[in-house]
């Protein structure tokens, strides 16, 4: 392990140095945070046009006239890739494991530092030619977040926004996924090289075991994807048949393939797309974990139980790729095999889950705002993977898979989980971050609407798939066996509304905090890891210098003996248990 110090330079001096190009893990977090938080915009304002438009298909929304079936499908193609590239992958950790990491090991920054800068900038030139499909001829692509082949890899023969707006999507996933490999060598090689004195891996917090984990599944994950993109680039411009098989006739024409397999993207998009479930989820257990331990003032229960279960997650996550594919026609006895890994992901995520409670029962919860959104992750991860044990039967799944039973299960437990998880985060470490408290007034305000909107948003669409509504249909009006779910729609619409309109609380709470919300103190939250032992914000280096030794484990709390309930990590035996303030 090296010295903690080892990737230490000097503070910048100009403005472009310090806030644009910065080589600062905590500035380079920030950004990462700041463009999540202006892609998920984006992306709830397109889900909204599309929600509208499934209620009052003949209005006339902005932007629009009134909205065709295309345009129906491009909103859902770039909803889908936005929220899950820009928000959920980006956010959770590139943003706060980006700031967080190299202060709760006691290290001054990331091993790469220009290359941190390199992710970012990446990553942002990649969402700006995502936005430009927007801007082309033909507009944004409509071939879904997944991007299936043949619809995705002929051009724009087969639909509008399948010629130039493709293109640029497939050109942003390659330039998303340099930037992620970047950031998950930086985030791999930090977590085992840079650890303080003491800091050994089982003393280290749960949030940067979960970090170090996803930066594996990332790495692992993104490699692929990119092979996938420039084979399915090749086969849009350079006339190879990767995807695309022969024989293949559109509008008449006969396109000039052959040998391609569709099915080879399905592999090789899966192969990420399931790792990607939980780069999306493990930073968030990992955030929930120490949040639920800070507040019910007790040491996580089962640490080592819940460091082994991240890695099995992680393990198992890899080899159910094949589960999104059991209407794809594969052998029954593949199918079985992928059926039984997928279950088998739910004993690591049951020893998680019943861990959080046990942390919980019997503790002196503090129910703060991140406390209700740590709490709140959990409500939604376990509501969310109930409807994934039935798909990962695939004679139940086969029914269900191209109906809003999936739409109402992946959201739950990917996309609304994983942003509580950005929440509560948000609300525990703003203070360190910017040295002013949010109001928990308006926490809470912004809590209870967004936790009880998601479930009136999500959990019907769980019952519209049962009953065998379909996704992706831009109008159901005219299908006479879907008319009795359009109230079931208007409720889903009003409480997305409602939910959206919530986020502005956040906003305007985040921003107001920034410049009026009241003096933080160094450990507000009388916690014990080592971010809690800087001055808020913290210097340029982290440690001015004087880098800490760790003495104990990083959820110390209740101690008997001890002086207080917690004992930072930072404090030697037999010295007290007060913080550093």
């Amino acid at each position: 392990m090296a010295e903690a110090h080892a990737v230490a330079h000097e503070a910048p001096k100009g403005f472009i140095r310090k806030y644009i190009f910065s080589l600062d893990h905590k500035v380079i977090g920030i950004q990462y945070i700041l463009l999540a938080l202006a892609a998920v915009f984006v992306g709830m304002f397109l889900s909204l046009l599309m929600r509208l438009h499934l209620v009052w298909p003949n209005a006339k929304l902005p932007f629009f006239d009134v909205m065709t079936p295309e345009q129906y499908l491009a909103l859902m193609t770039m909803h889908g890739t936005i929220m899950v590239f820009f928000v959920l992958t980006t956010a959770p950790q590139s943003g706060f494991g980006n700031y967080f990491l190299p202060i709760q090991i006691g290290a001054a920054d990331m091993a790469f530092p220009t290359l941190n800068m390199l992710s970012f900038w990446f990553t942002f030139v990649s969402f700006a030619v995502m936005m430009a499909a927007f801007f082309v001829v033909g507009g944004a692509p409509i071939s879904g977040w997944t991007a299936y082949p043949p619809l995705s890899a002929v051009g724009e023969i087969a639909g509008p926004g399948l010629g130039w707006g493709q293109s640029l999507w497939v050109i942003s996933i390659a330039i998303f996924c340099g930037a992620s490999l970047m950031g998950a060598l930086n985030f791999i090689t930090t977590t085992l090289d840079l650890r303080t004195k003491g800091m050994s891996l089982m003393r280290m917090p749960l949030t940067c075991w979960a970090w170090f984990v996803t930066a594996i599944l990332a790495l692992l994950g993104f490699a692929v994807l990119l092979a996938a993109g420039i084979l399915l680039l090749l086969d849009r411009h350079a006339g190879t048949s990767f995807f695309v098989p022969g024989g293949l006739v559109i509008t008449e024409k006969l396109i000039p393939h052959k040998g391609g397999s569709p099915l080879l993207w399905q592999h090789l998009f899966w192969f990420f797309g399931h790792p990607e479930v939980y780069i999306a989820i493990l930073p968030g257990m990992g955030i929930t974990s120490h949040i639920l331990s800070t507040f019910a003032r007790k040491p996580i229960f089962g640490y080592r139980a819940m460091v082994y279960a991240i890695f099995a997650i992680a393990l198992l996550g890899l080899s159910v790729w094949g589960h999104h594919m059991f209407t794809s026609g594969m052998s029954p006895y593949s199918a079985f095999a992928f059926s039984l890994l997928t279950m088998s992901i739910g004993v690591p995520s049951a020893i998680k889950t019943f861990n959080w409670i046990g942390t919980l029962w019997g503790g002196q919860i503090r129910f703060t705002t991140p406390m209700l959104f740590a709490i709140g992750f959990v409500s939604l991860f376990v509501s969310g993977g109930l409807s994934g044990i039935f798909l990962a039967q695939p004679a139940v799944d086969l029914p269900l898979h191209d109906t809003y039973f999936v739409v109402g299960h992946f959201h739950l437990i990917m996309g609304v989980a994983a942003i509580f998880g950005m929440f509560g985060a948000t609300y525990y470490w703003f203070s360190k971050m910017f040295g002013r408290q949010m109001s928990e007034f308006l926490g809470k305000l912004h809590f209870w609407p967004t936790f009880i909107g998601v479930y009136c948003i999500f959990m019907p669409m769980h019952f519209i798939g049962l009953a065998g509504h379909e996704r992706r249909y831009p109008d159901t009006t005219a299908v006479q066996y879907l008319a009795a779910l359009q109230p079931v729609h208007l409720f889903m619409t009003i409480a997305a509304i409602v939910t959206i309109a919530a986020q502005f609380i956040f906003v305007f709470n985040f921003f107001w905090s920034l410049w009026r919300g009241k003096k933080a103190e160094v450990n507000p939250w009388e916690a014990t890891t080592l971010e809690w032992t800087v001055p808020s914000p913290p210097p340029h280096d982290n440690f001015a210098g004087r880098y800490p030794a760790v003495y104990r484990g990083p959820y110390e709390y209740g101690v008997p003996g001890a002086a207080k309930d917690f004992t930072p990590q930072h404090v030697p035996d037999g010295a007290g248990g007060a913080g550093s303030h």
